[in-house]
């Protein structure tokens, strides 16, 4: 038996250990340690509940909107806030458009290279090359002399030591299965990909001021004023900006990101049948429709237990609790029990382990993520459990489109619970938000034709309108899953405040029972090939597409200085 230390996982934001025992060739046991610590709890207990969302932004410098949505829908929820159809169509142009750009970089960038051989790319034949991109895509960018290009631009990055994010790799691993034509079309459109997040995310630029950390979020609506009149406000000509930007951006995700998965997948049928997990989704649901104090979703809540996708069961947010018997916490009442966030500690209690760090002390403590449970089961949280939710819900589009991918790829539904159905249900949602995001435009632009031009309900603003204690709860399907913060008020300022945010779900250690989070279930089976390049063990963490910085921080418990910044 084999013991395999990654550490850090990378081409992730955070830091993630993974430890796993291999034996006949396959994973038999891994867990999982993030090793920050996270504070924003702490950090916000007394101050103004209206200020959160400016807070938890910062929890991560990726999934930035992510926090504050929830973090705002928590405070609204609390205190009785109902935001207007214009900001409800504000944000959720902003969210999907997170949801898009991220899924992408995603894709390409972070995930791409973890079945994509760049280095076999250098002896593609480029001809070859287009006559693969041409039989899969009517994608412009498909000629002989452009893969020659890019070919020509990889080889003077080798010949100058310049690989930058290629240098580090497992290249010439025996798991890689792309012919040398295929990985030159892959390394293509990963620069394609580059250009195009860049320009798609100006969306936020638009209605948010900037991205990351968007500025236009309020308690009760937005900050963004629309006026079809006013150059100083959202007006048509932002709506034609907007429509423009969609429609490039549904042209690559229709033209390039979908036809290459499907491409990839073709090659790596077997991943079909690695990395299930636990088998127990949950999604929050997403993209309120309607003007309701609770409105149809776009993408539908549930719950689905045992894979079991003929009954998707209400998701009922008591059933929430986090546990500690493996976390870097204690709890006040023993850690052996659940809390829910309502009532959830933050009491960091650090127990190793000890440098060198040679193994982790799995008996006890072994990562600062906590262990979300949903009626005491891990849960699954992501693209995946969207998708599964929505298709069980039936869901048209996502019908379609799931049943689109899986006739490609010769599988069926079964394979969507793997390594590779978690990268097709990212690809099948972005193109259904991409296409959805339209209708949000069209009716932005009705309700300012309508000289409807409300952004927030300013009855909540004032604290003293509030309730002198009150508890709210916000949900957000982020880009990587079930997003949840929870705040407690009294007397207008924050009492006790929880986020139990994706990769805490995904990524957590081992509860009471001894169950096994969604990472350490699906790494069981994976087979290793070569167990001192553990490339497969990063196929399936990265496949949950891990935010570890969403779920832990660094900070020195004695306050000194760490690092300087100087703006010049």
């Amino acid at each position: 038996m084999t013991h395999i230390v990654v550490d850090p996982i990378t081409r992730i934001e955070g830091h993630l250990r993974i430890e796993a025992e291999v034996d006949g060739g396959k994973v038999t046991d891994a867990w999982s340690s993030a090793t920050m610590f996270r504070g924003i709890e702490i950090i916000l207990k007394g101050r103004d509940p209206r200020d959160a969302w400016v807070f938890t932004q910062r929890i991560c410098g990726v999934c930035t909107t992510v926090h504050a949505i929830a973090s705002i829908r928590a405070v609204e929820n609390a205190v009785g806030a109902n935001p207007p159809p214009n900001a409800r169509l504000l944000r959720n142009l902003i969210m999907s458009a997170q949801a898009v750009q991220d899924h992408v970089v995603h894709f390409y960038h972070l995930h791409a290279l973890d079945w994509v051989d760049v280095v076999s790319a250098l002896s593609a034949d480029p001809t070859k090359t287009a006559s693969l991109a041409q039989s899969i895509s009517d994608w412009p960018l498909s000629s002989a002399t452009y893969f020659t290009g890019v070919r020509d631009r990889l080889k003077t990055f080798v010949n100058r030591g310049q690989l930058g994010p290629f240098a580090n790799a497992y290249w010439g691993h025996p798991a890689y299965k792309l012919p040398p034509e295929a990985n030159l079309m892959a390394v293509a459109h990963y620069l394609e990909a580059l250009d195009f997040q860049r320009k798609f995310i100006r969306i936020h630029a638009i209605l948010g001021g900037k991205n990351p950390h968007l500025q236009s979020f309020l308690v009760g609506g937005m900050a963004t004023p629309v006026d079809p009149d006013s150059q100083a406000s959202l007006n048509i000509g932002t709506i034609a900006a907007l429509r423009e930007l969609i429609a490039k951006g549904r042209d690559f995700v229709t033209r390039v990101y979908i036809p290459d998965v499907i491409a990839v997948g073709g090659f790596y049928k077997d991943w079909t049948h690695y990395g299930a997990g636990v088998g127990n989704f949950l999604a929050y649901g997403e993209y309120p429709e309607g003007d309701d104090s609770e409105p149809r979703l776009f993408l539908p809540r549930g719950v689905i237990h045992a894979r079991n996708i003929t009954r998707i069961e209400p998701m009922i947010p008591e059933k929430i609790t986090e546990q500690v018997k493996h976390s870097w916490y204690n709890y006040d009442g023993g850690d052996d029990k659940g809390l829910h966030p309502f009532k959830g500690e933050t009491n960091p209690a650090y127990t190793g382990p000890t440098p060198p760090y040679d193994r982790l002390n799995t008996d006890e403590k072994y990562s600062w993520l906590k262990s979300p449970r949903y009626d005491g089961q891990p849960m699954e949280v992501g693209p995946l459990a969207r998708m599964l939710v929505a298709y069980g819900s039936g869901q048209q589009r996502v019908k379609e489109l799931v049943g689109k991918v899986l006739t490609a790829l010769g599988a069926g539904p079964e394979a969507l619970f793997s390594t590779l159905g978690r990268l097709a249900a990212r690809a099948i949602e972005t193109q259904v938000l991409i296409e959805k995001m339209d209708d949000w435009v069209t009716a932005l632009a009705e309700s300012m034709a309508r000289r409807d031009y409300r952004i927030q309900d300013n009855s909540k603003w004032d604290p003293a309108s509030w309730p002198k204690e009150c508890y709210g709860a916000g949900f957000h399907e982020a880009p990587r899953g079930a997003l949840g913060h929870w705040v407690h008020i009294q007397d207008g300022a924050i009492v006790n405040y929880q986020c139990v945010v994706p990769s805490t779900w995904n990524a957590g250690p081992r509860d009471s029972a001894g169950q096994r989070g969604p990472y350490e279930s699906a790494l069981v089976g994976t087979p290793i090939a070569k167990p001192d390049q553990p490339l497969e063990i990063l196929r399936t963490v990265h496949s949950f597409d891990p935010c570890m910085a969403c779920g832990v921080h660094v900070v020195d418990a004695r306050r000194r200085e760490l690092a300087r910044v100087r703006v010049v």
